[in-house]
């Protein structure tokens, strides 16, 4: 029989540590949960010093996590749901087992439970188990489960990421919705004048050069575009998809930066941009300092998570500044990147002792104004496709009307 010093929680969820013996850490394992217990951690005590133990076979070979993934809703899902069973009494290995085999087996939500649920098993923490996914949980995620593990309050910690999850997904819904209709206008408008470039325009090609004499210039560009068009069409087309992927790569790559800072300049889409990076980068601060993660971690989260490099670098800067024993609002005032409004009610935050509930309070400012800058984005955008849609169509009818004007007047002359 080996001794082993284990972390649990009790059923009213209070962190209690002791010693028990087994004959090994399944048995361990058992005898917790046999006992009422949700383990945290347990460990082998081994020459009066407690180690991990980490098999090379058997039940505890930790193996490669799936390479499938959740998406953002089915973490909401997820996390709901964990909270609401582990809340009705569950422990978080049954709640786990529960959600492995709920619905379809091979769903993205039923594969990753089930590979928690074996990690929970093997005696890792709920918190590293889930950092052994970074595609479905991204670092506020772990940290935030082990400020929970930390405090006994994980049915509360997992209610604040399911609130932040369900906030994060409805202002993405927000700016894809906005983006939707532009995106298929231009799409149809795209379709549209290749197919009158390729299909229509060749017959009046054929039509004019029957009547001889000299065509307007807008008619022989208009002509000579069909042409190439026609000709070259697989040509242009691989020549755009690798224009896409070479801009994909740089824009991931080396110029994301330069990107970032872009979008924040554009007119109409820096104001969906920035209020929308605002409004998640405050929820974001919010619920980690609500949840006991410290003012350096906390903004090391928010650096990896905010989605912009511009806003990130300055994330970083205000990091190191911190560590020198400087406010959070002083830093970030300094860069120039983040709006005064914002560093100001940050700094009041901070005098009164309540900062995370002044980020939330931030949180819902920006919240209404990408709210605001999504109606708009949407008023002004409706105007600009109208014009672009009527210059193509008046182009392409001018250079047809134009040609049968000319050809019109050169038969009335030969008559």
């Amino acid at each position: 029989m080996a001794k082993y010093t284990y972390t649990a929680l009790n059923r009213v969820k209070e962190k209690q540590s002791g010693e028990l013996e087994a004959s090994d850490k399944r048995m361990a394992l058992l005898s917790l949960r046999s006992m009422g217990l949700t383990p945290l951690t347990i460990v082998e005590a081994q020459g009066g010093a407690a180690k991990k133990k980490v098999a090379s076979h058997g039940f505890f070979t930790l193996t490669k996590p799936p390479a499938t993934r959740m998406r953002a809703s089915e973490v909401l899902l997820f996390t709901s749901e964990l909270a609401d069973l582990i809340n009705a009494g569950m422990t978080l290995g049954a709640a786990l087992n529960t959600l492995a085999n709920q619905g379809d087996p091979k769903s993205g939500m039923c594969v990753v439970s089930a590979d928690l649920r074996d990690r929970i098993m093997r005696g890792e923490a709920f918190s590293d188990a889930v950092k052994q996914h970074p595609k479905t949980f991204p670092p506020i995620y772990g940290n935030m489960v082990r400020a929970g593990e930390a405090s006994g309050a994980m049915v509360e910690v997992l209610h604040r990421l399911g609130e932040h999850y369900e906030r994060s997904e409805s202002m993405r819904s927000k700016i894809r919705g906005a983006m939707t209709y532009p995106c298929i206008v231009l799409a149809l408008g795209v379709v549209a004048v290749i197919f009158a470039m390729i299909k229509i325009i060749p017959k009046f090609t054929d039509l004019f050069k029957n009547l001889g004499g000299e065509l307007p210039f807008a008619t022989r560009l208009l002509m000579g575009m069909s042409e190439s068009l026609t000709k070259y069409g697989l040509i242009y087309l691989l020549g755009l998809m690798a224009l896409i992927v070479l801009f994909r790569k740089w824009k991931n790559g080396p110029g994301r930066y330069r990107w970032d800072k872009f979008k924040l300049r554009v007119p109409l889409i820096k104001g969906l941009v920035a209020t929308g990076t605002f409004a998640s980068l405050a929820y974001t601060l919010q619920t980690l300092l609500q949840n006991g993660v410290n003012v350096l971690q906390a903004l090391k989260i928010s650096e990896e998570t905010c989605g912009n490099a511009v806003i990130a670098a300055e994330l970083r800067k205000a990091r190191e500044r911190v560590t020198d024993g400087t406010t959070i609002s002083a830093p970030l005032a300094q860069s120039g990147v983040f709006p005064r409004m914002m560093t100001d009610m940050m700094a009041l935050g901070e005098q009164a002792g309540n900062l995370p509930e002044t980020l939330g309070h931030i949180g819902k400012r920006y919240e209404t104004d990408l709210n605001r800058n999504i109606q708009a984005f949407s008023s002004a955008l409706e105007p600009i496709l109208i014009i672009l849609v009527a210059a193509v169509v008046g182009f392409v009818a001018i250079a047809i009307l134009s040609a049968v004007f000319a050809a019109t007047s050169a038969m009335g002359n030969v008559g």
